[in-house]
């Protein structure tokens, strides 16, 4: 696949966005987010971005515009002030501020779902003529669907975490600390074009590489809105990987990301130096048949709820609801995520996401059982939903590592 977008790439993701924006009443929808902003325009710079329910969208910037020039694929102007921002609004766009035939204010959507609040107490005082409403779930429901070119970006960043992974197994032995074995993985993702960060929507939720955590440490509770934290470093960064030393037969948690152009993988493998426990390896024998009847159901017309309603209904046939995505209370209500550009889009994987999935959709399943005092086995693979069903863009061999 190109590593190059398509000419139509942007116009696409702009009409997808007006159908919604004209089926729901607005006006129009201002995008203050950096990462909905490079999605609809392929620039990251400082400023807004306003897509019309009709007509040509604008990129905003205050900085930098002769980088913006250069690398936006809509048409991009310089925001002359934030307080005259209304004002250059309503010129350029008076069909969007015209106001209704009742006489009321056009509804322009805009991401709040991530928008500080005093923006949006600011932008309401600059932008008088509009009331400002969420349409973040419709924005969110326009990235849900991938293009031919981002799940290529996916694919490619699958690729090179499934190297750094091997090369860090290689070097994997008895007494390595959980960080000394995710440097060596972090050095190979780097090296082949990993940006440095995944990022994610969720309000302070921030994710390093990933994790790599063993025995009892993986199974530490954490704040991270995942099954699984990691005790990490110090209370300042209480997630992934800490200086414990990895012992044998135990096992160890490789939840590992990658963002190539943008554009995020998620996959996790389980490894032991030995061998696990029994009660430990029939749990992961449990994750893979959770997984497999995730790729059957994983299809146009599936919704995403069936598929975590299904995956409880394994784990508790088990022996092990208890377990299932973290443990007691600190059990997520998940079985998956959407991903692209965020670690954490949509659709996920839980109650209430009765949408049916389309194809296009990428999808990271990752069934994962935990057990405070030993430790977190599980598996996670990225898919596409196909016209017919779905295949796996991870690459990494799914399988329980045993060195």
């Amino acid at each position: 696949m190109s590593t190059v977008p398509p000419n139509g790439e942007w116009s696409d993701r702009v009409h997808r966005l007006q159908v919604k924006l004209s089926a729901a009443g607005m006006a129009g929808c201002l995008i203050t987010q950096n990462v909905g902003i490079y999605y609809f325009t392929g620039s990251m710079q400082a400023g807004y971005v306003f897509v019309p329910a009709a007509g040509e969208p604008t990129y905003y910037v205050r900085r930098s515009l002769v980088r913006a020039l250069e690398e936006s694929r809509i048409r991009t102007a310089e925001l002359l002030s934030f307080r005259g921002f209304g004002e250059q609004l309503r010129s350029d766009y008076p069909q969007s501020f015209a106001g209704t035939e009742e006489g009321q204010p056009p509804l322009i959507g805009s991401d709040l779902d991530v928008m500080p609040a005093q923006l949006y107490l600011k932008l309401g005082e600059v932008i008088p003529a509009a009331r400002i409403v969420d349409s973040s779930a419709m924005l969110r429901s326009v990235r849900s669907v991938k293009s031919e070119y981002e799940i290529g970006r996916i694919s490619n960043a699958a690729e090179v975490v499934a190297a750094a992974l091997d090369e860090g197994l290689a070097e994997l032995k008895p007494g390595m600390t959980e960080l000394e074995l995710m440097a060596v993985i972090e050095h190979g993702i780097r090296r082949r074009g990993h940006i440095g960060l995944l990022r994610m929507r969720g309000y302070n939720q921030e994710i390093m590489t990933g994790i790599v955590s063993a025995g009892e440490a993986a199974a530490e509770p954490s704040y991270f809105d995942g099954p699984a934290g990691g005790r990490g470093l110090s209370p300042a960064s209480p997630k992934s990987v800490s200086l414990r030393p990895i012992g044998r037969n135990e096992p160890i948690l490789l939840d590992l990301g990658c963002c190539i152009d943008g554009y995020v993988i998620d996959q996790t493998r389980t490894a032991v130096i030995g061998t696990l426990s029994p009660e430990l390896e029939a749990a992961y024998r449990v994750t893979e048949e959770i997984i497999r009847d995730a790729e059957r159901l994983l299809r146009p017309g599936t919704t995403p709820e069936q598929i975590y309603v299904q995956a409880l209904e394994t784990a508790d046939k088990a022996g092990l609801a208890g377990h299932f995505m973290g443990f007691g209370k600190d059990q997520v209500k998940f079985l998956g995520h959407g991903i692209g550009l965020e670690i954490d889009e949509w659709p996920v994987l839980a109650r209430g996401f009765r949408d049916p999935l389309e194809p296009g959709m990428t999808l990271a399943v990752e069934p994962k059982f935990t057990f405070p005092g030993q430790g977190v086995v599980g598996i996670e693979n990225t898919y596409l939903v196909t016209e017919n069903g779905s295949r796996a863009l991870t690459k990494s061999p799914e399988k329980l590592y045993e060195l």
